[in-house]
């Protein structure tokens, strides 16, 4: 009896060290060693690589690194289902493109529509409202949408062992933003309750707005035309207006992050941390890389390892991939 009890105590303790540990989804391995060790680096006082929490800034892209972008970026999901919403407004959209072709379901038509198609789109489902009103829509939107794939809601497409990391960088100091190429008033409707990264801290492409008084109430109208692309060269240009402090840690997923993950380690005293999240995993999520139509990654892949950087296995590293309590 002594031994079972002795046993049963052990378990115990090592259940509490375990739920203990930091960023439980994570497989033990190299990868999670260098994050856990930069983070002890910098955050250890009176160490040489110690930084104050001033200097603690830690950016995130979103897309394929904090939440899935397969088989389409999810915004742009959003405008495919609310050109079909409002299809009944508009009979002209049966036969003008590439309107047409979402109403088909024809995925290829409305990308073989290129920029200037998909920009149509964009300002049918974005331009023309208040800010309060596309807030609304995407909320109304997020709570009854579905993924094509797996049937999730789309806030349960968050990568659990993303999350812990944002929540373990928090709790040792440091501010977390996001720096994302997706639409910045989009991000800001869920972003918060996701990640615990709230709206003035999520960075994105935005359009340009005007000023109004309706009724005696002052809104800001969306209009159609974008103001700033928030990707690639973009990003370094967000970071340094928006948040004003060169991160030291950046987390990324394709060649549309290189430039933030390059301004964030490259030529920089101290110790500094980079890493990309490698979709390899076709079991749990899906597995793609160079030469996929949304999250390519190359160049920065092949880099990576003469950068510094860590390339993160979904397959390897992660014993989770959603946030939800399935895996």
């Amino acid at each position: 009896m002594k031994t079972t009890f002795a046993s049963l105590a052990a378990y115990g303790f090592a259940t509490v060290l375990a739920l203990a540990a930091p960023l439980p989804s994570w497989n033990e391995g190299p990868n999670k060693r260098a994050i856990t060790s930069f983070v002890e680096a910098v955050t250890t006082d009176g160490g040489a690589d110690y930084l104050p929490p001033a200097e603690r800034v830690a950016v995130f892209d979103n897309d394929g690194t904090l939440w899935a972008e397969q088989p389409l970026y999810f915004q742009f999901l959003y405008v495919l289902d609310t050109i079909k919403a409002k299809a009944d407004q508009h009979p002209e959209w049966k036969t003008k493109e590439p309107f047409a072709s979402v109403l088909k379901g024809d995925v290829k038509g409305v990308l073989a529509s290129g920029h200037e198609g998909i920009g149509a789109l964009m300002a049918a489902t974005h331009a023309g409202m208040t800010t309060d009103e596309f807030a609304a829509s995407v909320r109304a939107w997020l709570a009854t949408a579905r993924h094509p794939t797996t049937g999730k809601p789309y806030t349960e497409m968050t990568y659990r062992p993303m999350v812990e990391l944002l929540e373990y960088l928090r709790e040792h100091g440091f501010k977390t933003y996001i720096v994302s190429g997706g639409g910045v008033e989009f991000m800001r409707q869920w972003a918060e309750a996701a990640y615990g990264i709230p709206p003035e801290q999520v960075i994105g492409s935005h359009g340009k707005m005007r000023y109004e008084v309706r009724e005696g109430k002052p809104v800001l109208l969306k209009e159609p035309e974008l103001l700033f692309n928030d990707d690639k060269e973009g990003k370094p240009i967000a970071i340094q207006s928006f948040i004003g402090r060169r991160p030291v840690a950046a987390f990324g997923n394709s060649d549309g992050d290189y430039q933030m993950l390059e301004w964030t380690t490259k030529g920089q005293k101290g110790r500094r941390l980079g890493a990309l999240i490698h979709h390899d995993d076709a079991t749990r999520e899906w597995a793609y890389d160079r030469n996929s139509p949304v999250g390519k990654l190359s160049k920065a892949l092949d880099d990576a390892e003469a950068n510094g950087w860590v390339v993160v296995s979904m397959k390897d590293d992660w014993k989770a991939i959603f946030s939800t309590l399935s895996k």
